[in-house]
């Protein structure tokens, strides 16, 4: 059995821009190529990431960067076969009876190579910083709207360890179990306990909609070269393992 078996449509929870196609943007585009209705949620709009050099170097530090981020993610997004997305604190991405608010980037800094953790400077309005309770509440509006067949987000460390990440899993997951809808957390390499998905064949989307976020990184062959200069492998492959699966008598 997999776990994609019945599954009609897929709610993806990311933090920031880009990372839908980092990582999962084969298995977007696999899944849109099934037929099964993709909706992305993202929290932030990168508005603390590092701008590659170039055209675009001006925007760094401005509040044209997140406007252009915004557009980056459409692009990226309709490429994958994306049918909907939403900003995490924007209707219908938003807990009745708040105000709308949006979640910032909370920023990171590098503990060691591979993981990262808190920036010190991050500001009041930092998605890591929101209450679990107001983010999770925001998430549950959102799995209302769309009723998914499930929910798939970061593992509880956010891959490595970003906290808009952490926050974004913490949430989703929380969400997830309030309204008994199955939660799978991605994995990055294959292991015992997860399915591995093999997805050579989506590797040309993925590379086109990672251009779309030319702000952030480049395309060089088969590698992402980041704005810091990191050069990482560029993946189509993706492994999911089902963190949360409701009884039948919990399910609505």
């Amino acid at each position: 059995m997999s776990i994609l078996d019945s599954v009609t449509s897929v709610l993806f929870v990311h933090a920031h821009p880009d990372d839908e196609t980092i990582g999962t943007g084969g298995l977007i585009a696999e899944l849109a190529s099934r037929g099964i209705r993709i909706t992305l949620v993202t929290a932030t709009r990168g508005e603390r990431g590092e701008v590659v050099a170039g055209p675009l170097s001006a925007l760094a530090g401005t509040a044209a960067l997140a406007q252009e981020r915004e557009h980056e993610l459409q692009r990226a997004a309709r490429i994958l076969g994306v049918n909907e997305g939403f900003w995490l604190g924007e209707a219908p991405a938003r807990a009745s009876g708040l105000p709308e608010r949006r979640y910032c980037d909370s920023g990171m800094e590098w503990i060691r190579p591979g993981l990262a953790g808190p920036a010190p400077d991050s500001q009041a309005d930092a998605f890591a910083r929101a209450p679990l309770d107001e983010v999770t509440a925001d998430l549950v509006a959102v799995l209302q709207h769309v009723h998914p067949s499930l929910v798939i987000s970061y593992d509880r460390t956010g891959g490595y360890g970003h906290p808009d990440h952490v926050r974004a899993h913490d949430a989703a997951l929380s969400a997830s179990r309030s309204l008994a809808i199955p939660y799978a957390e991605i994995v990055h390499s294959p292991e015992a306990d997860a399915e591995w998905f093999e997805l050579d064949s989506q590797l040309a989307p993925v590379v086109a909609a990672l251009r779309c976020h030319a702000s952030q990184l480049t395309v060089d062959g088969d590698f992402i070269v980041h704005s810091g200069g990191q050069r990482d492998p560029i993946r189509s492959s993706i492994g999911l393992r089902l963190l949360y699966a409701p009884s039948p008598k919990s399910r609505p």
